[in-house]
């Protein structure tokens, strides 16, 4: 198995060790990633800069998307490890070429991050260079990566490794074959990593109009959270503010075959609805191109069934 272990700000890991929420934005300047193709569930260690250099706990990646600085705050508020969006744009300017825009900050977003005591930081890692800025994949099977995660799992007190998680919680993405076998943990996602997930399964465009202005984008769930919906991509659709109201209130719906239905209600109570009423029984605009993130037919059917003003 693979984990990384990335060069983290020691204020953005002291903030949120105090907040300890249920997942976090590992922020970075620019859009580029620090690594590809990983698997959901894979480990993700925060070494401490100078005086400190220890790794003081981690997470489990769960996407990485490159978004807007005030929509990273949007999505993400706290969990970017900063108490207000002031602070996180003076914390990002002297990062960046453009100080003063809304350019793109690269997001990975973490589940289940968990914060060491600091009588318990790991010191001293095998195999690191004074001169890693961003970070270094590890392997389990080799000497380095299983020295470091032997001392993690001693501190999490964890075996075997998936028990960090709640089984319950599907997996939302598949794997792709580049890093090995894959990691058998299933994070718990959040509201965060769920609009992340939604936002890129759907090529950031609304499902139903193709609407692609990304700050005028929502994550639907199709089963309330509330209920038994829960936080994963195939409960959730992409949509136009507008849409996402309509949807949520039952006045648009989605039918397990993805066409979209309109509500006679518009035009009944609001004489109104032409716009709408033009996009009545036509298939999604977008699909997600992967399988296992397309909205799930039986929520959908759920949804036409009894929340849908037919």
């Amino acid at each position: 198995m693979r984990f990384w272990v990335g060069v983290t700000d020691n204020t953005w890991y002291q903030f949120l060790s105090q907040l300890r929420p249920e997942e976090v934005n590992f922020w970075q300047p620019g859009g580029t990633p620090p690594f590809t193709n990983a698997p959901i569930g894979m480990p993700f260690l925060f070494k401490l800069r100078r005086p400190n250099n220890h790794i003081a706990g981690g997470g489990f990646f769960v996407t990485y998307s490159a978004l807007p600085l005030s929509l990273t705050w949007e999505v993400f508020g706290q969990k970017n490890g900063c108490s207000s969006f002031n602070e996180l744009r003076s914390l990002i300017a002297p990062l960046t070429a453009n100080r003063r825009g809304d350019g793109p900050i690269g997001c990975n977003v973490l589940a289940n991050p968990f914060f060491f005591d600091q009588e318990e930081w790991i010191a001293d890692l095998p195999d690191w260079s004074s001169n890693i800025v961003r970070g270094k994949m590890y392997d389990t099977a080799e000497g380095a990566g299983q020295e470091i995660w032997h001392n993690v799992q001693q501190r999490m007190k964890l075996k075997p490794l998936e028990k960090v998680s709640n089984d319950k919680v599907p997996l939302v993405a598949e794997y792709v074959e580049k890093y090995g076998s894959p990691v058998e943990v299933r994070p718990r996602l959040g509201q965060s990593s769920f609009r992340v997930l939604v936002t890129d399964a759907y090529q950031r465009r609304c499902a139903i109009t193709g609407e692609s202005t990304l700050m005028a984008l929502e994550a639907a769930h199709i089963v309330p959270y509330s209920g038994e919906g829960g936080h994963d991509v195939r409960n959730g659709l992409l949509l136009r503010a507008d849409f996402h109201r309509l949807f949520d209130a039952g006045l648009v719906g989605v039918t397990p075959d993805l066409r979209v239905r309109v509500s006679p209600r518009i035009r009944e109570e609001w004489f109104n609805g032409k716009v709408y009423y033009k996009l009545d029984n036509n298939p999604l605009s977008v699909v997600p191109i992967h399988p296992s993130m397309r909205p799930d037919p039986d929520r959908l059917d759920w949804h036409y069934r009894n929340r849908f003003q037919a």
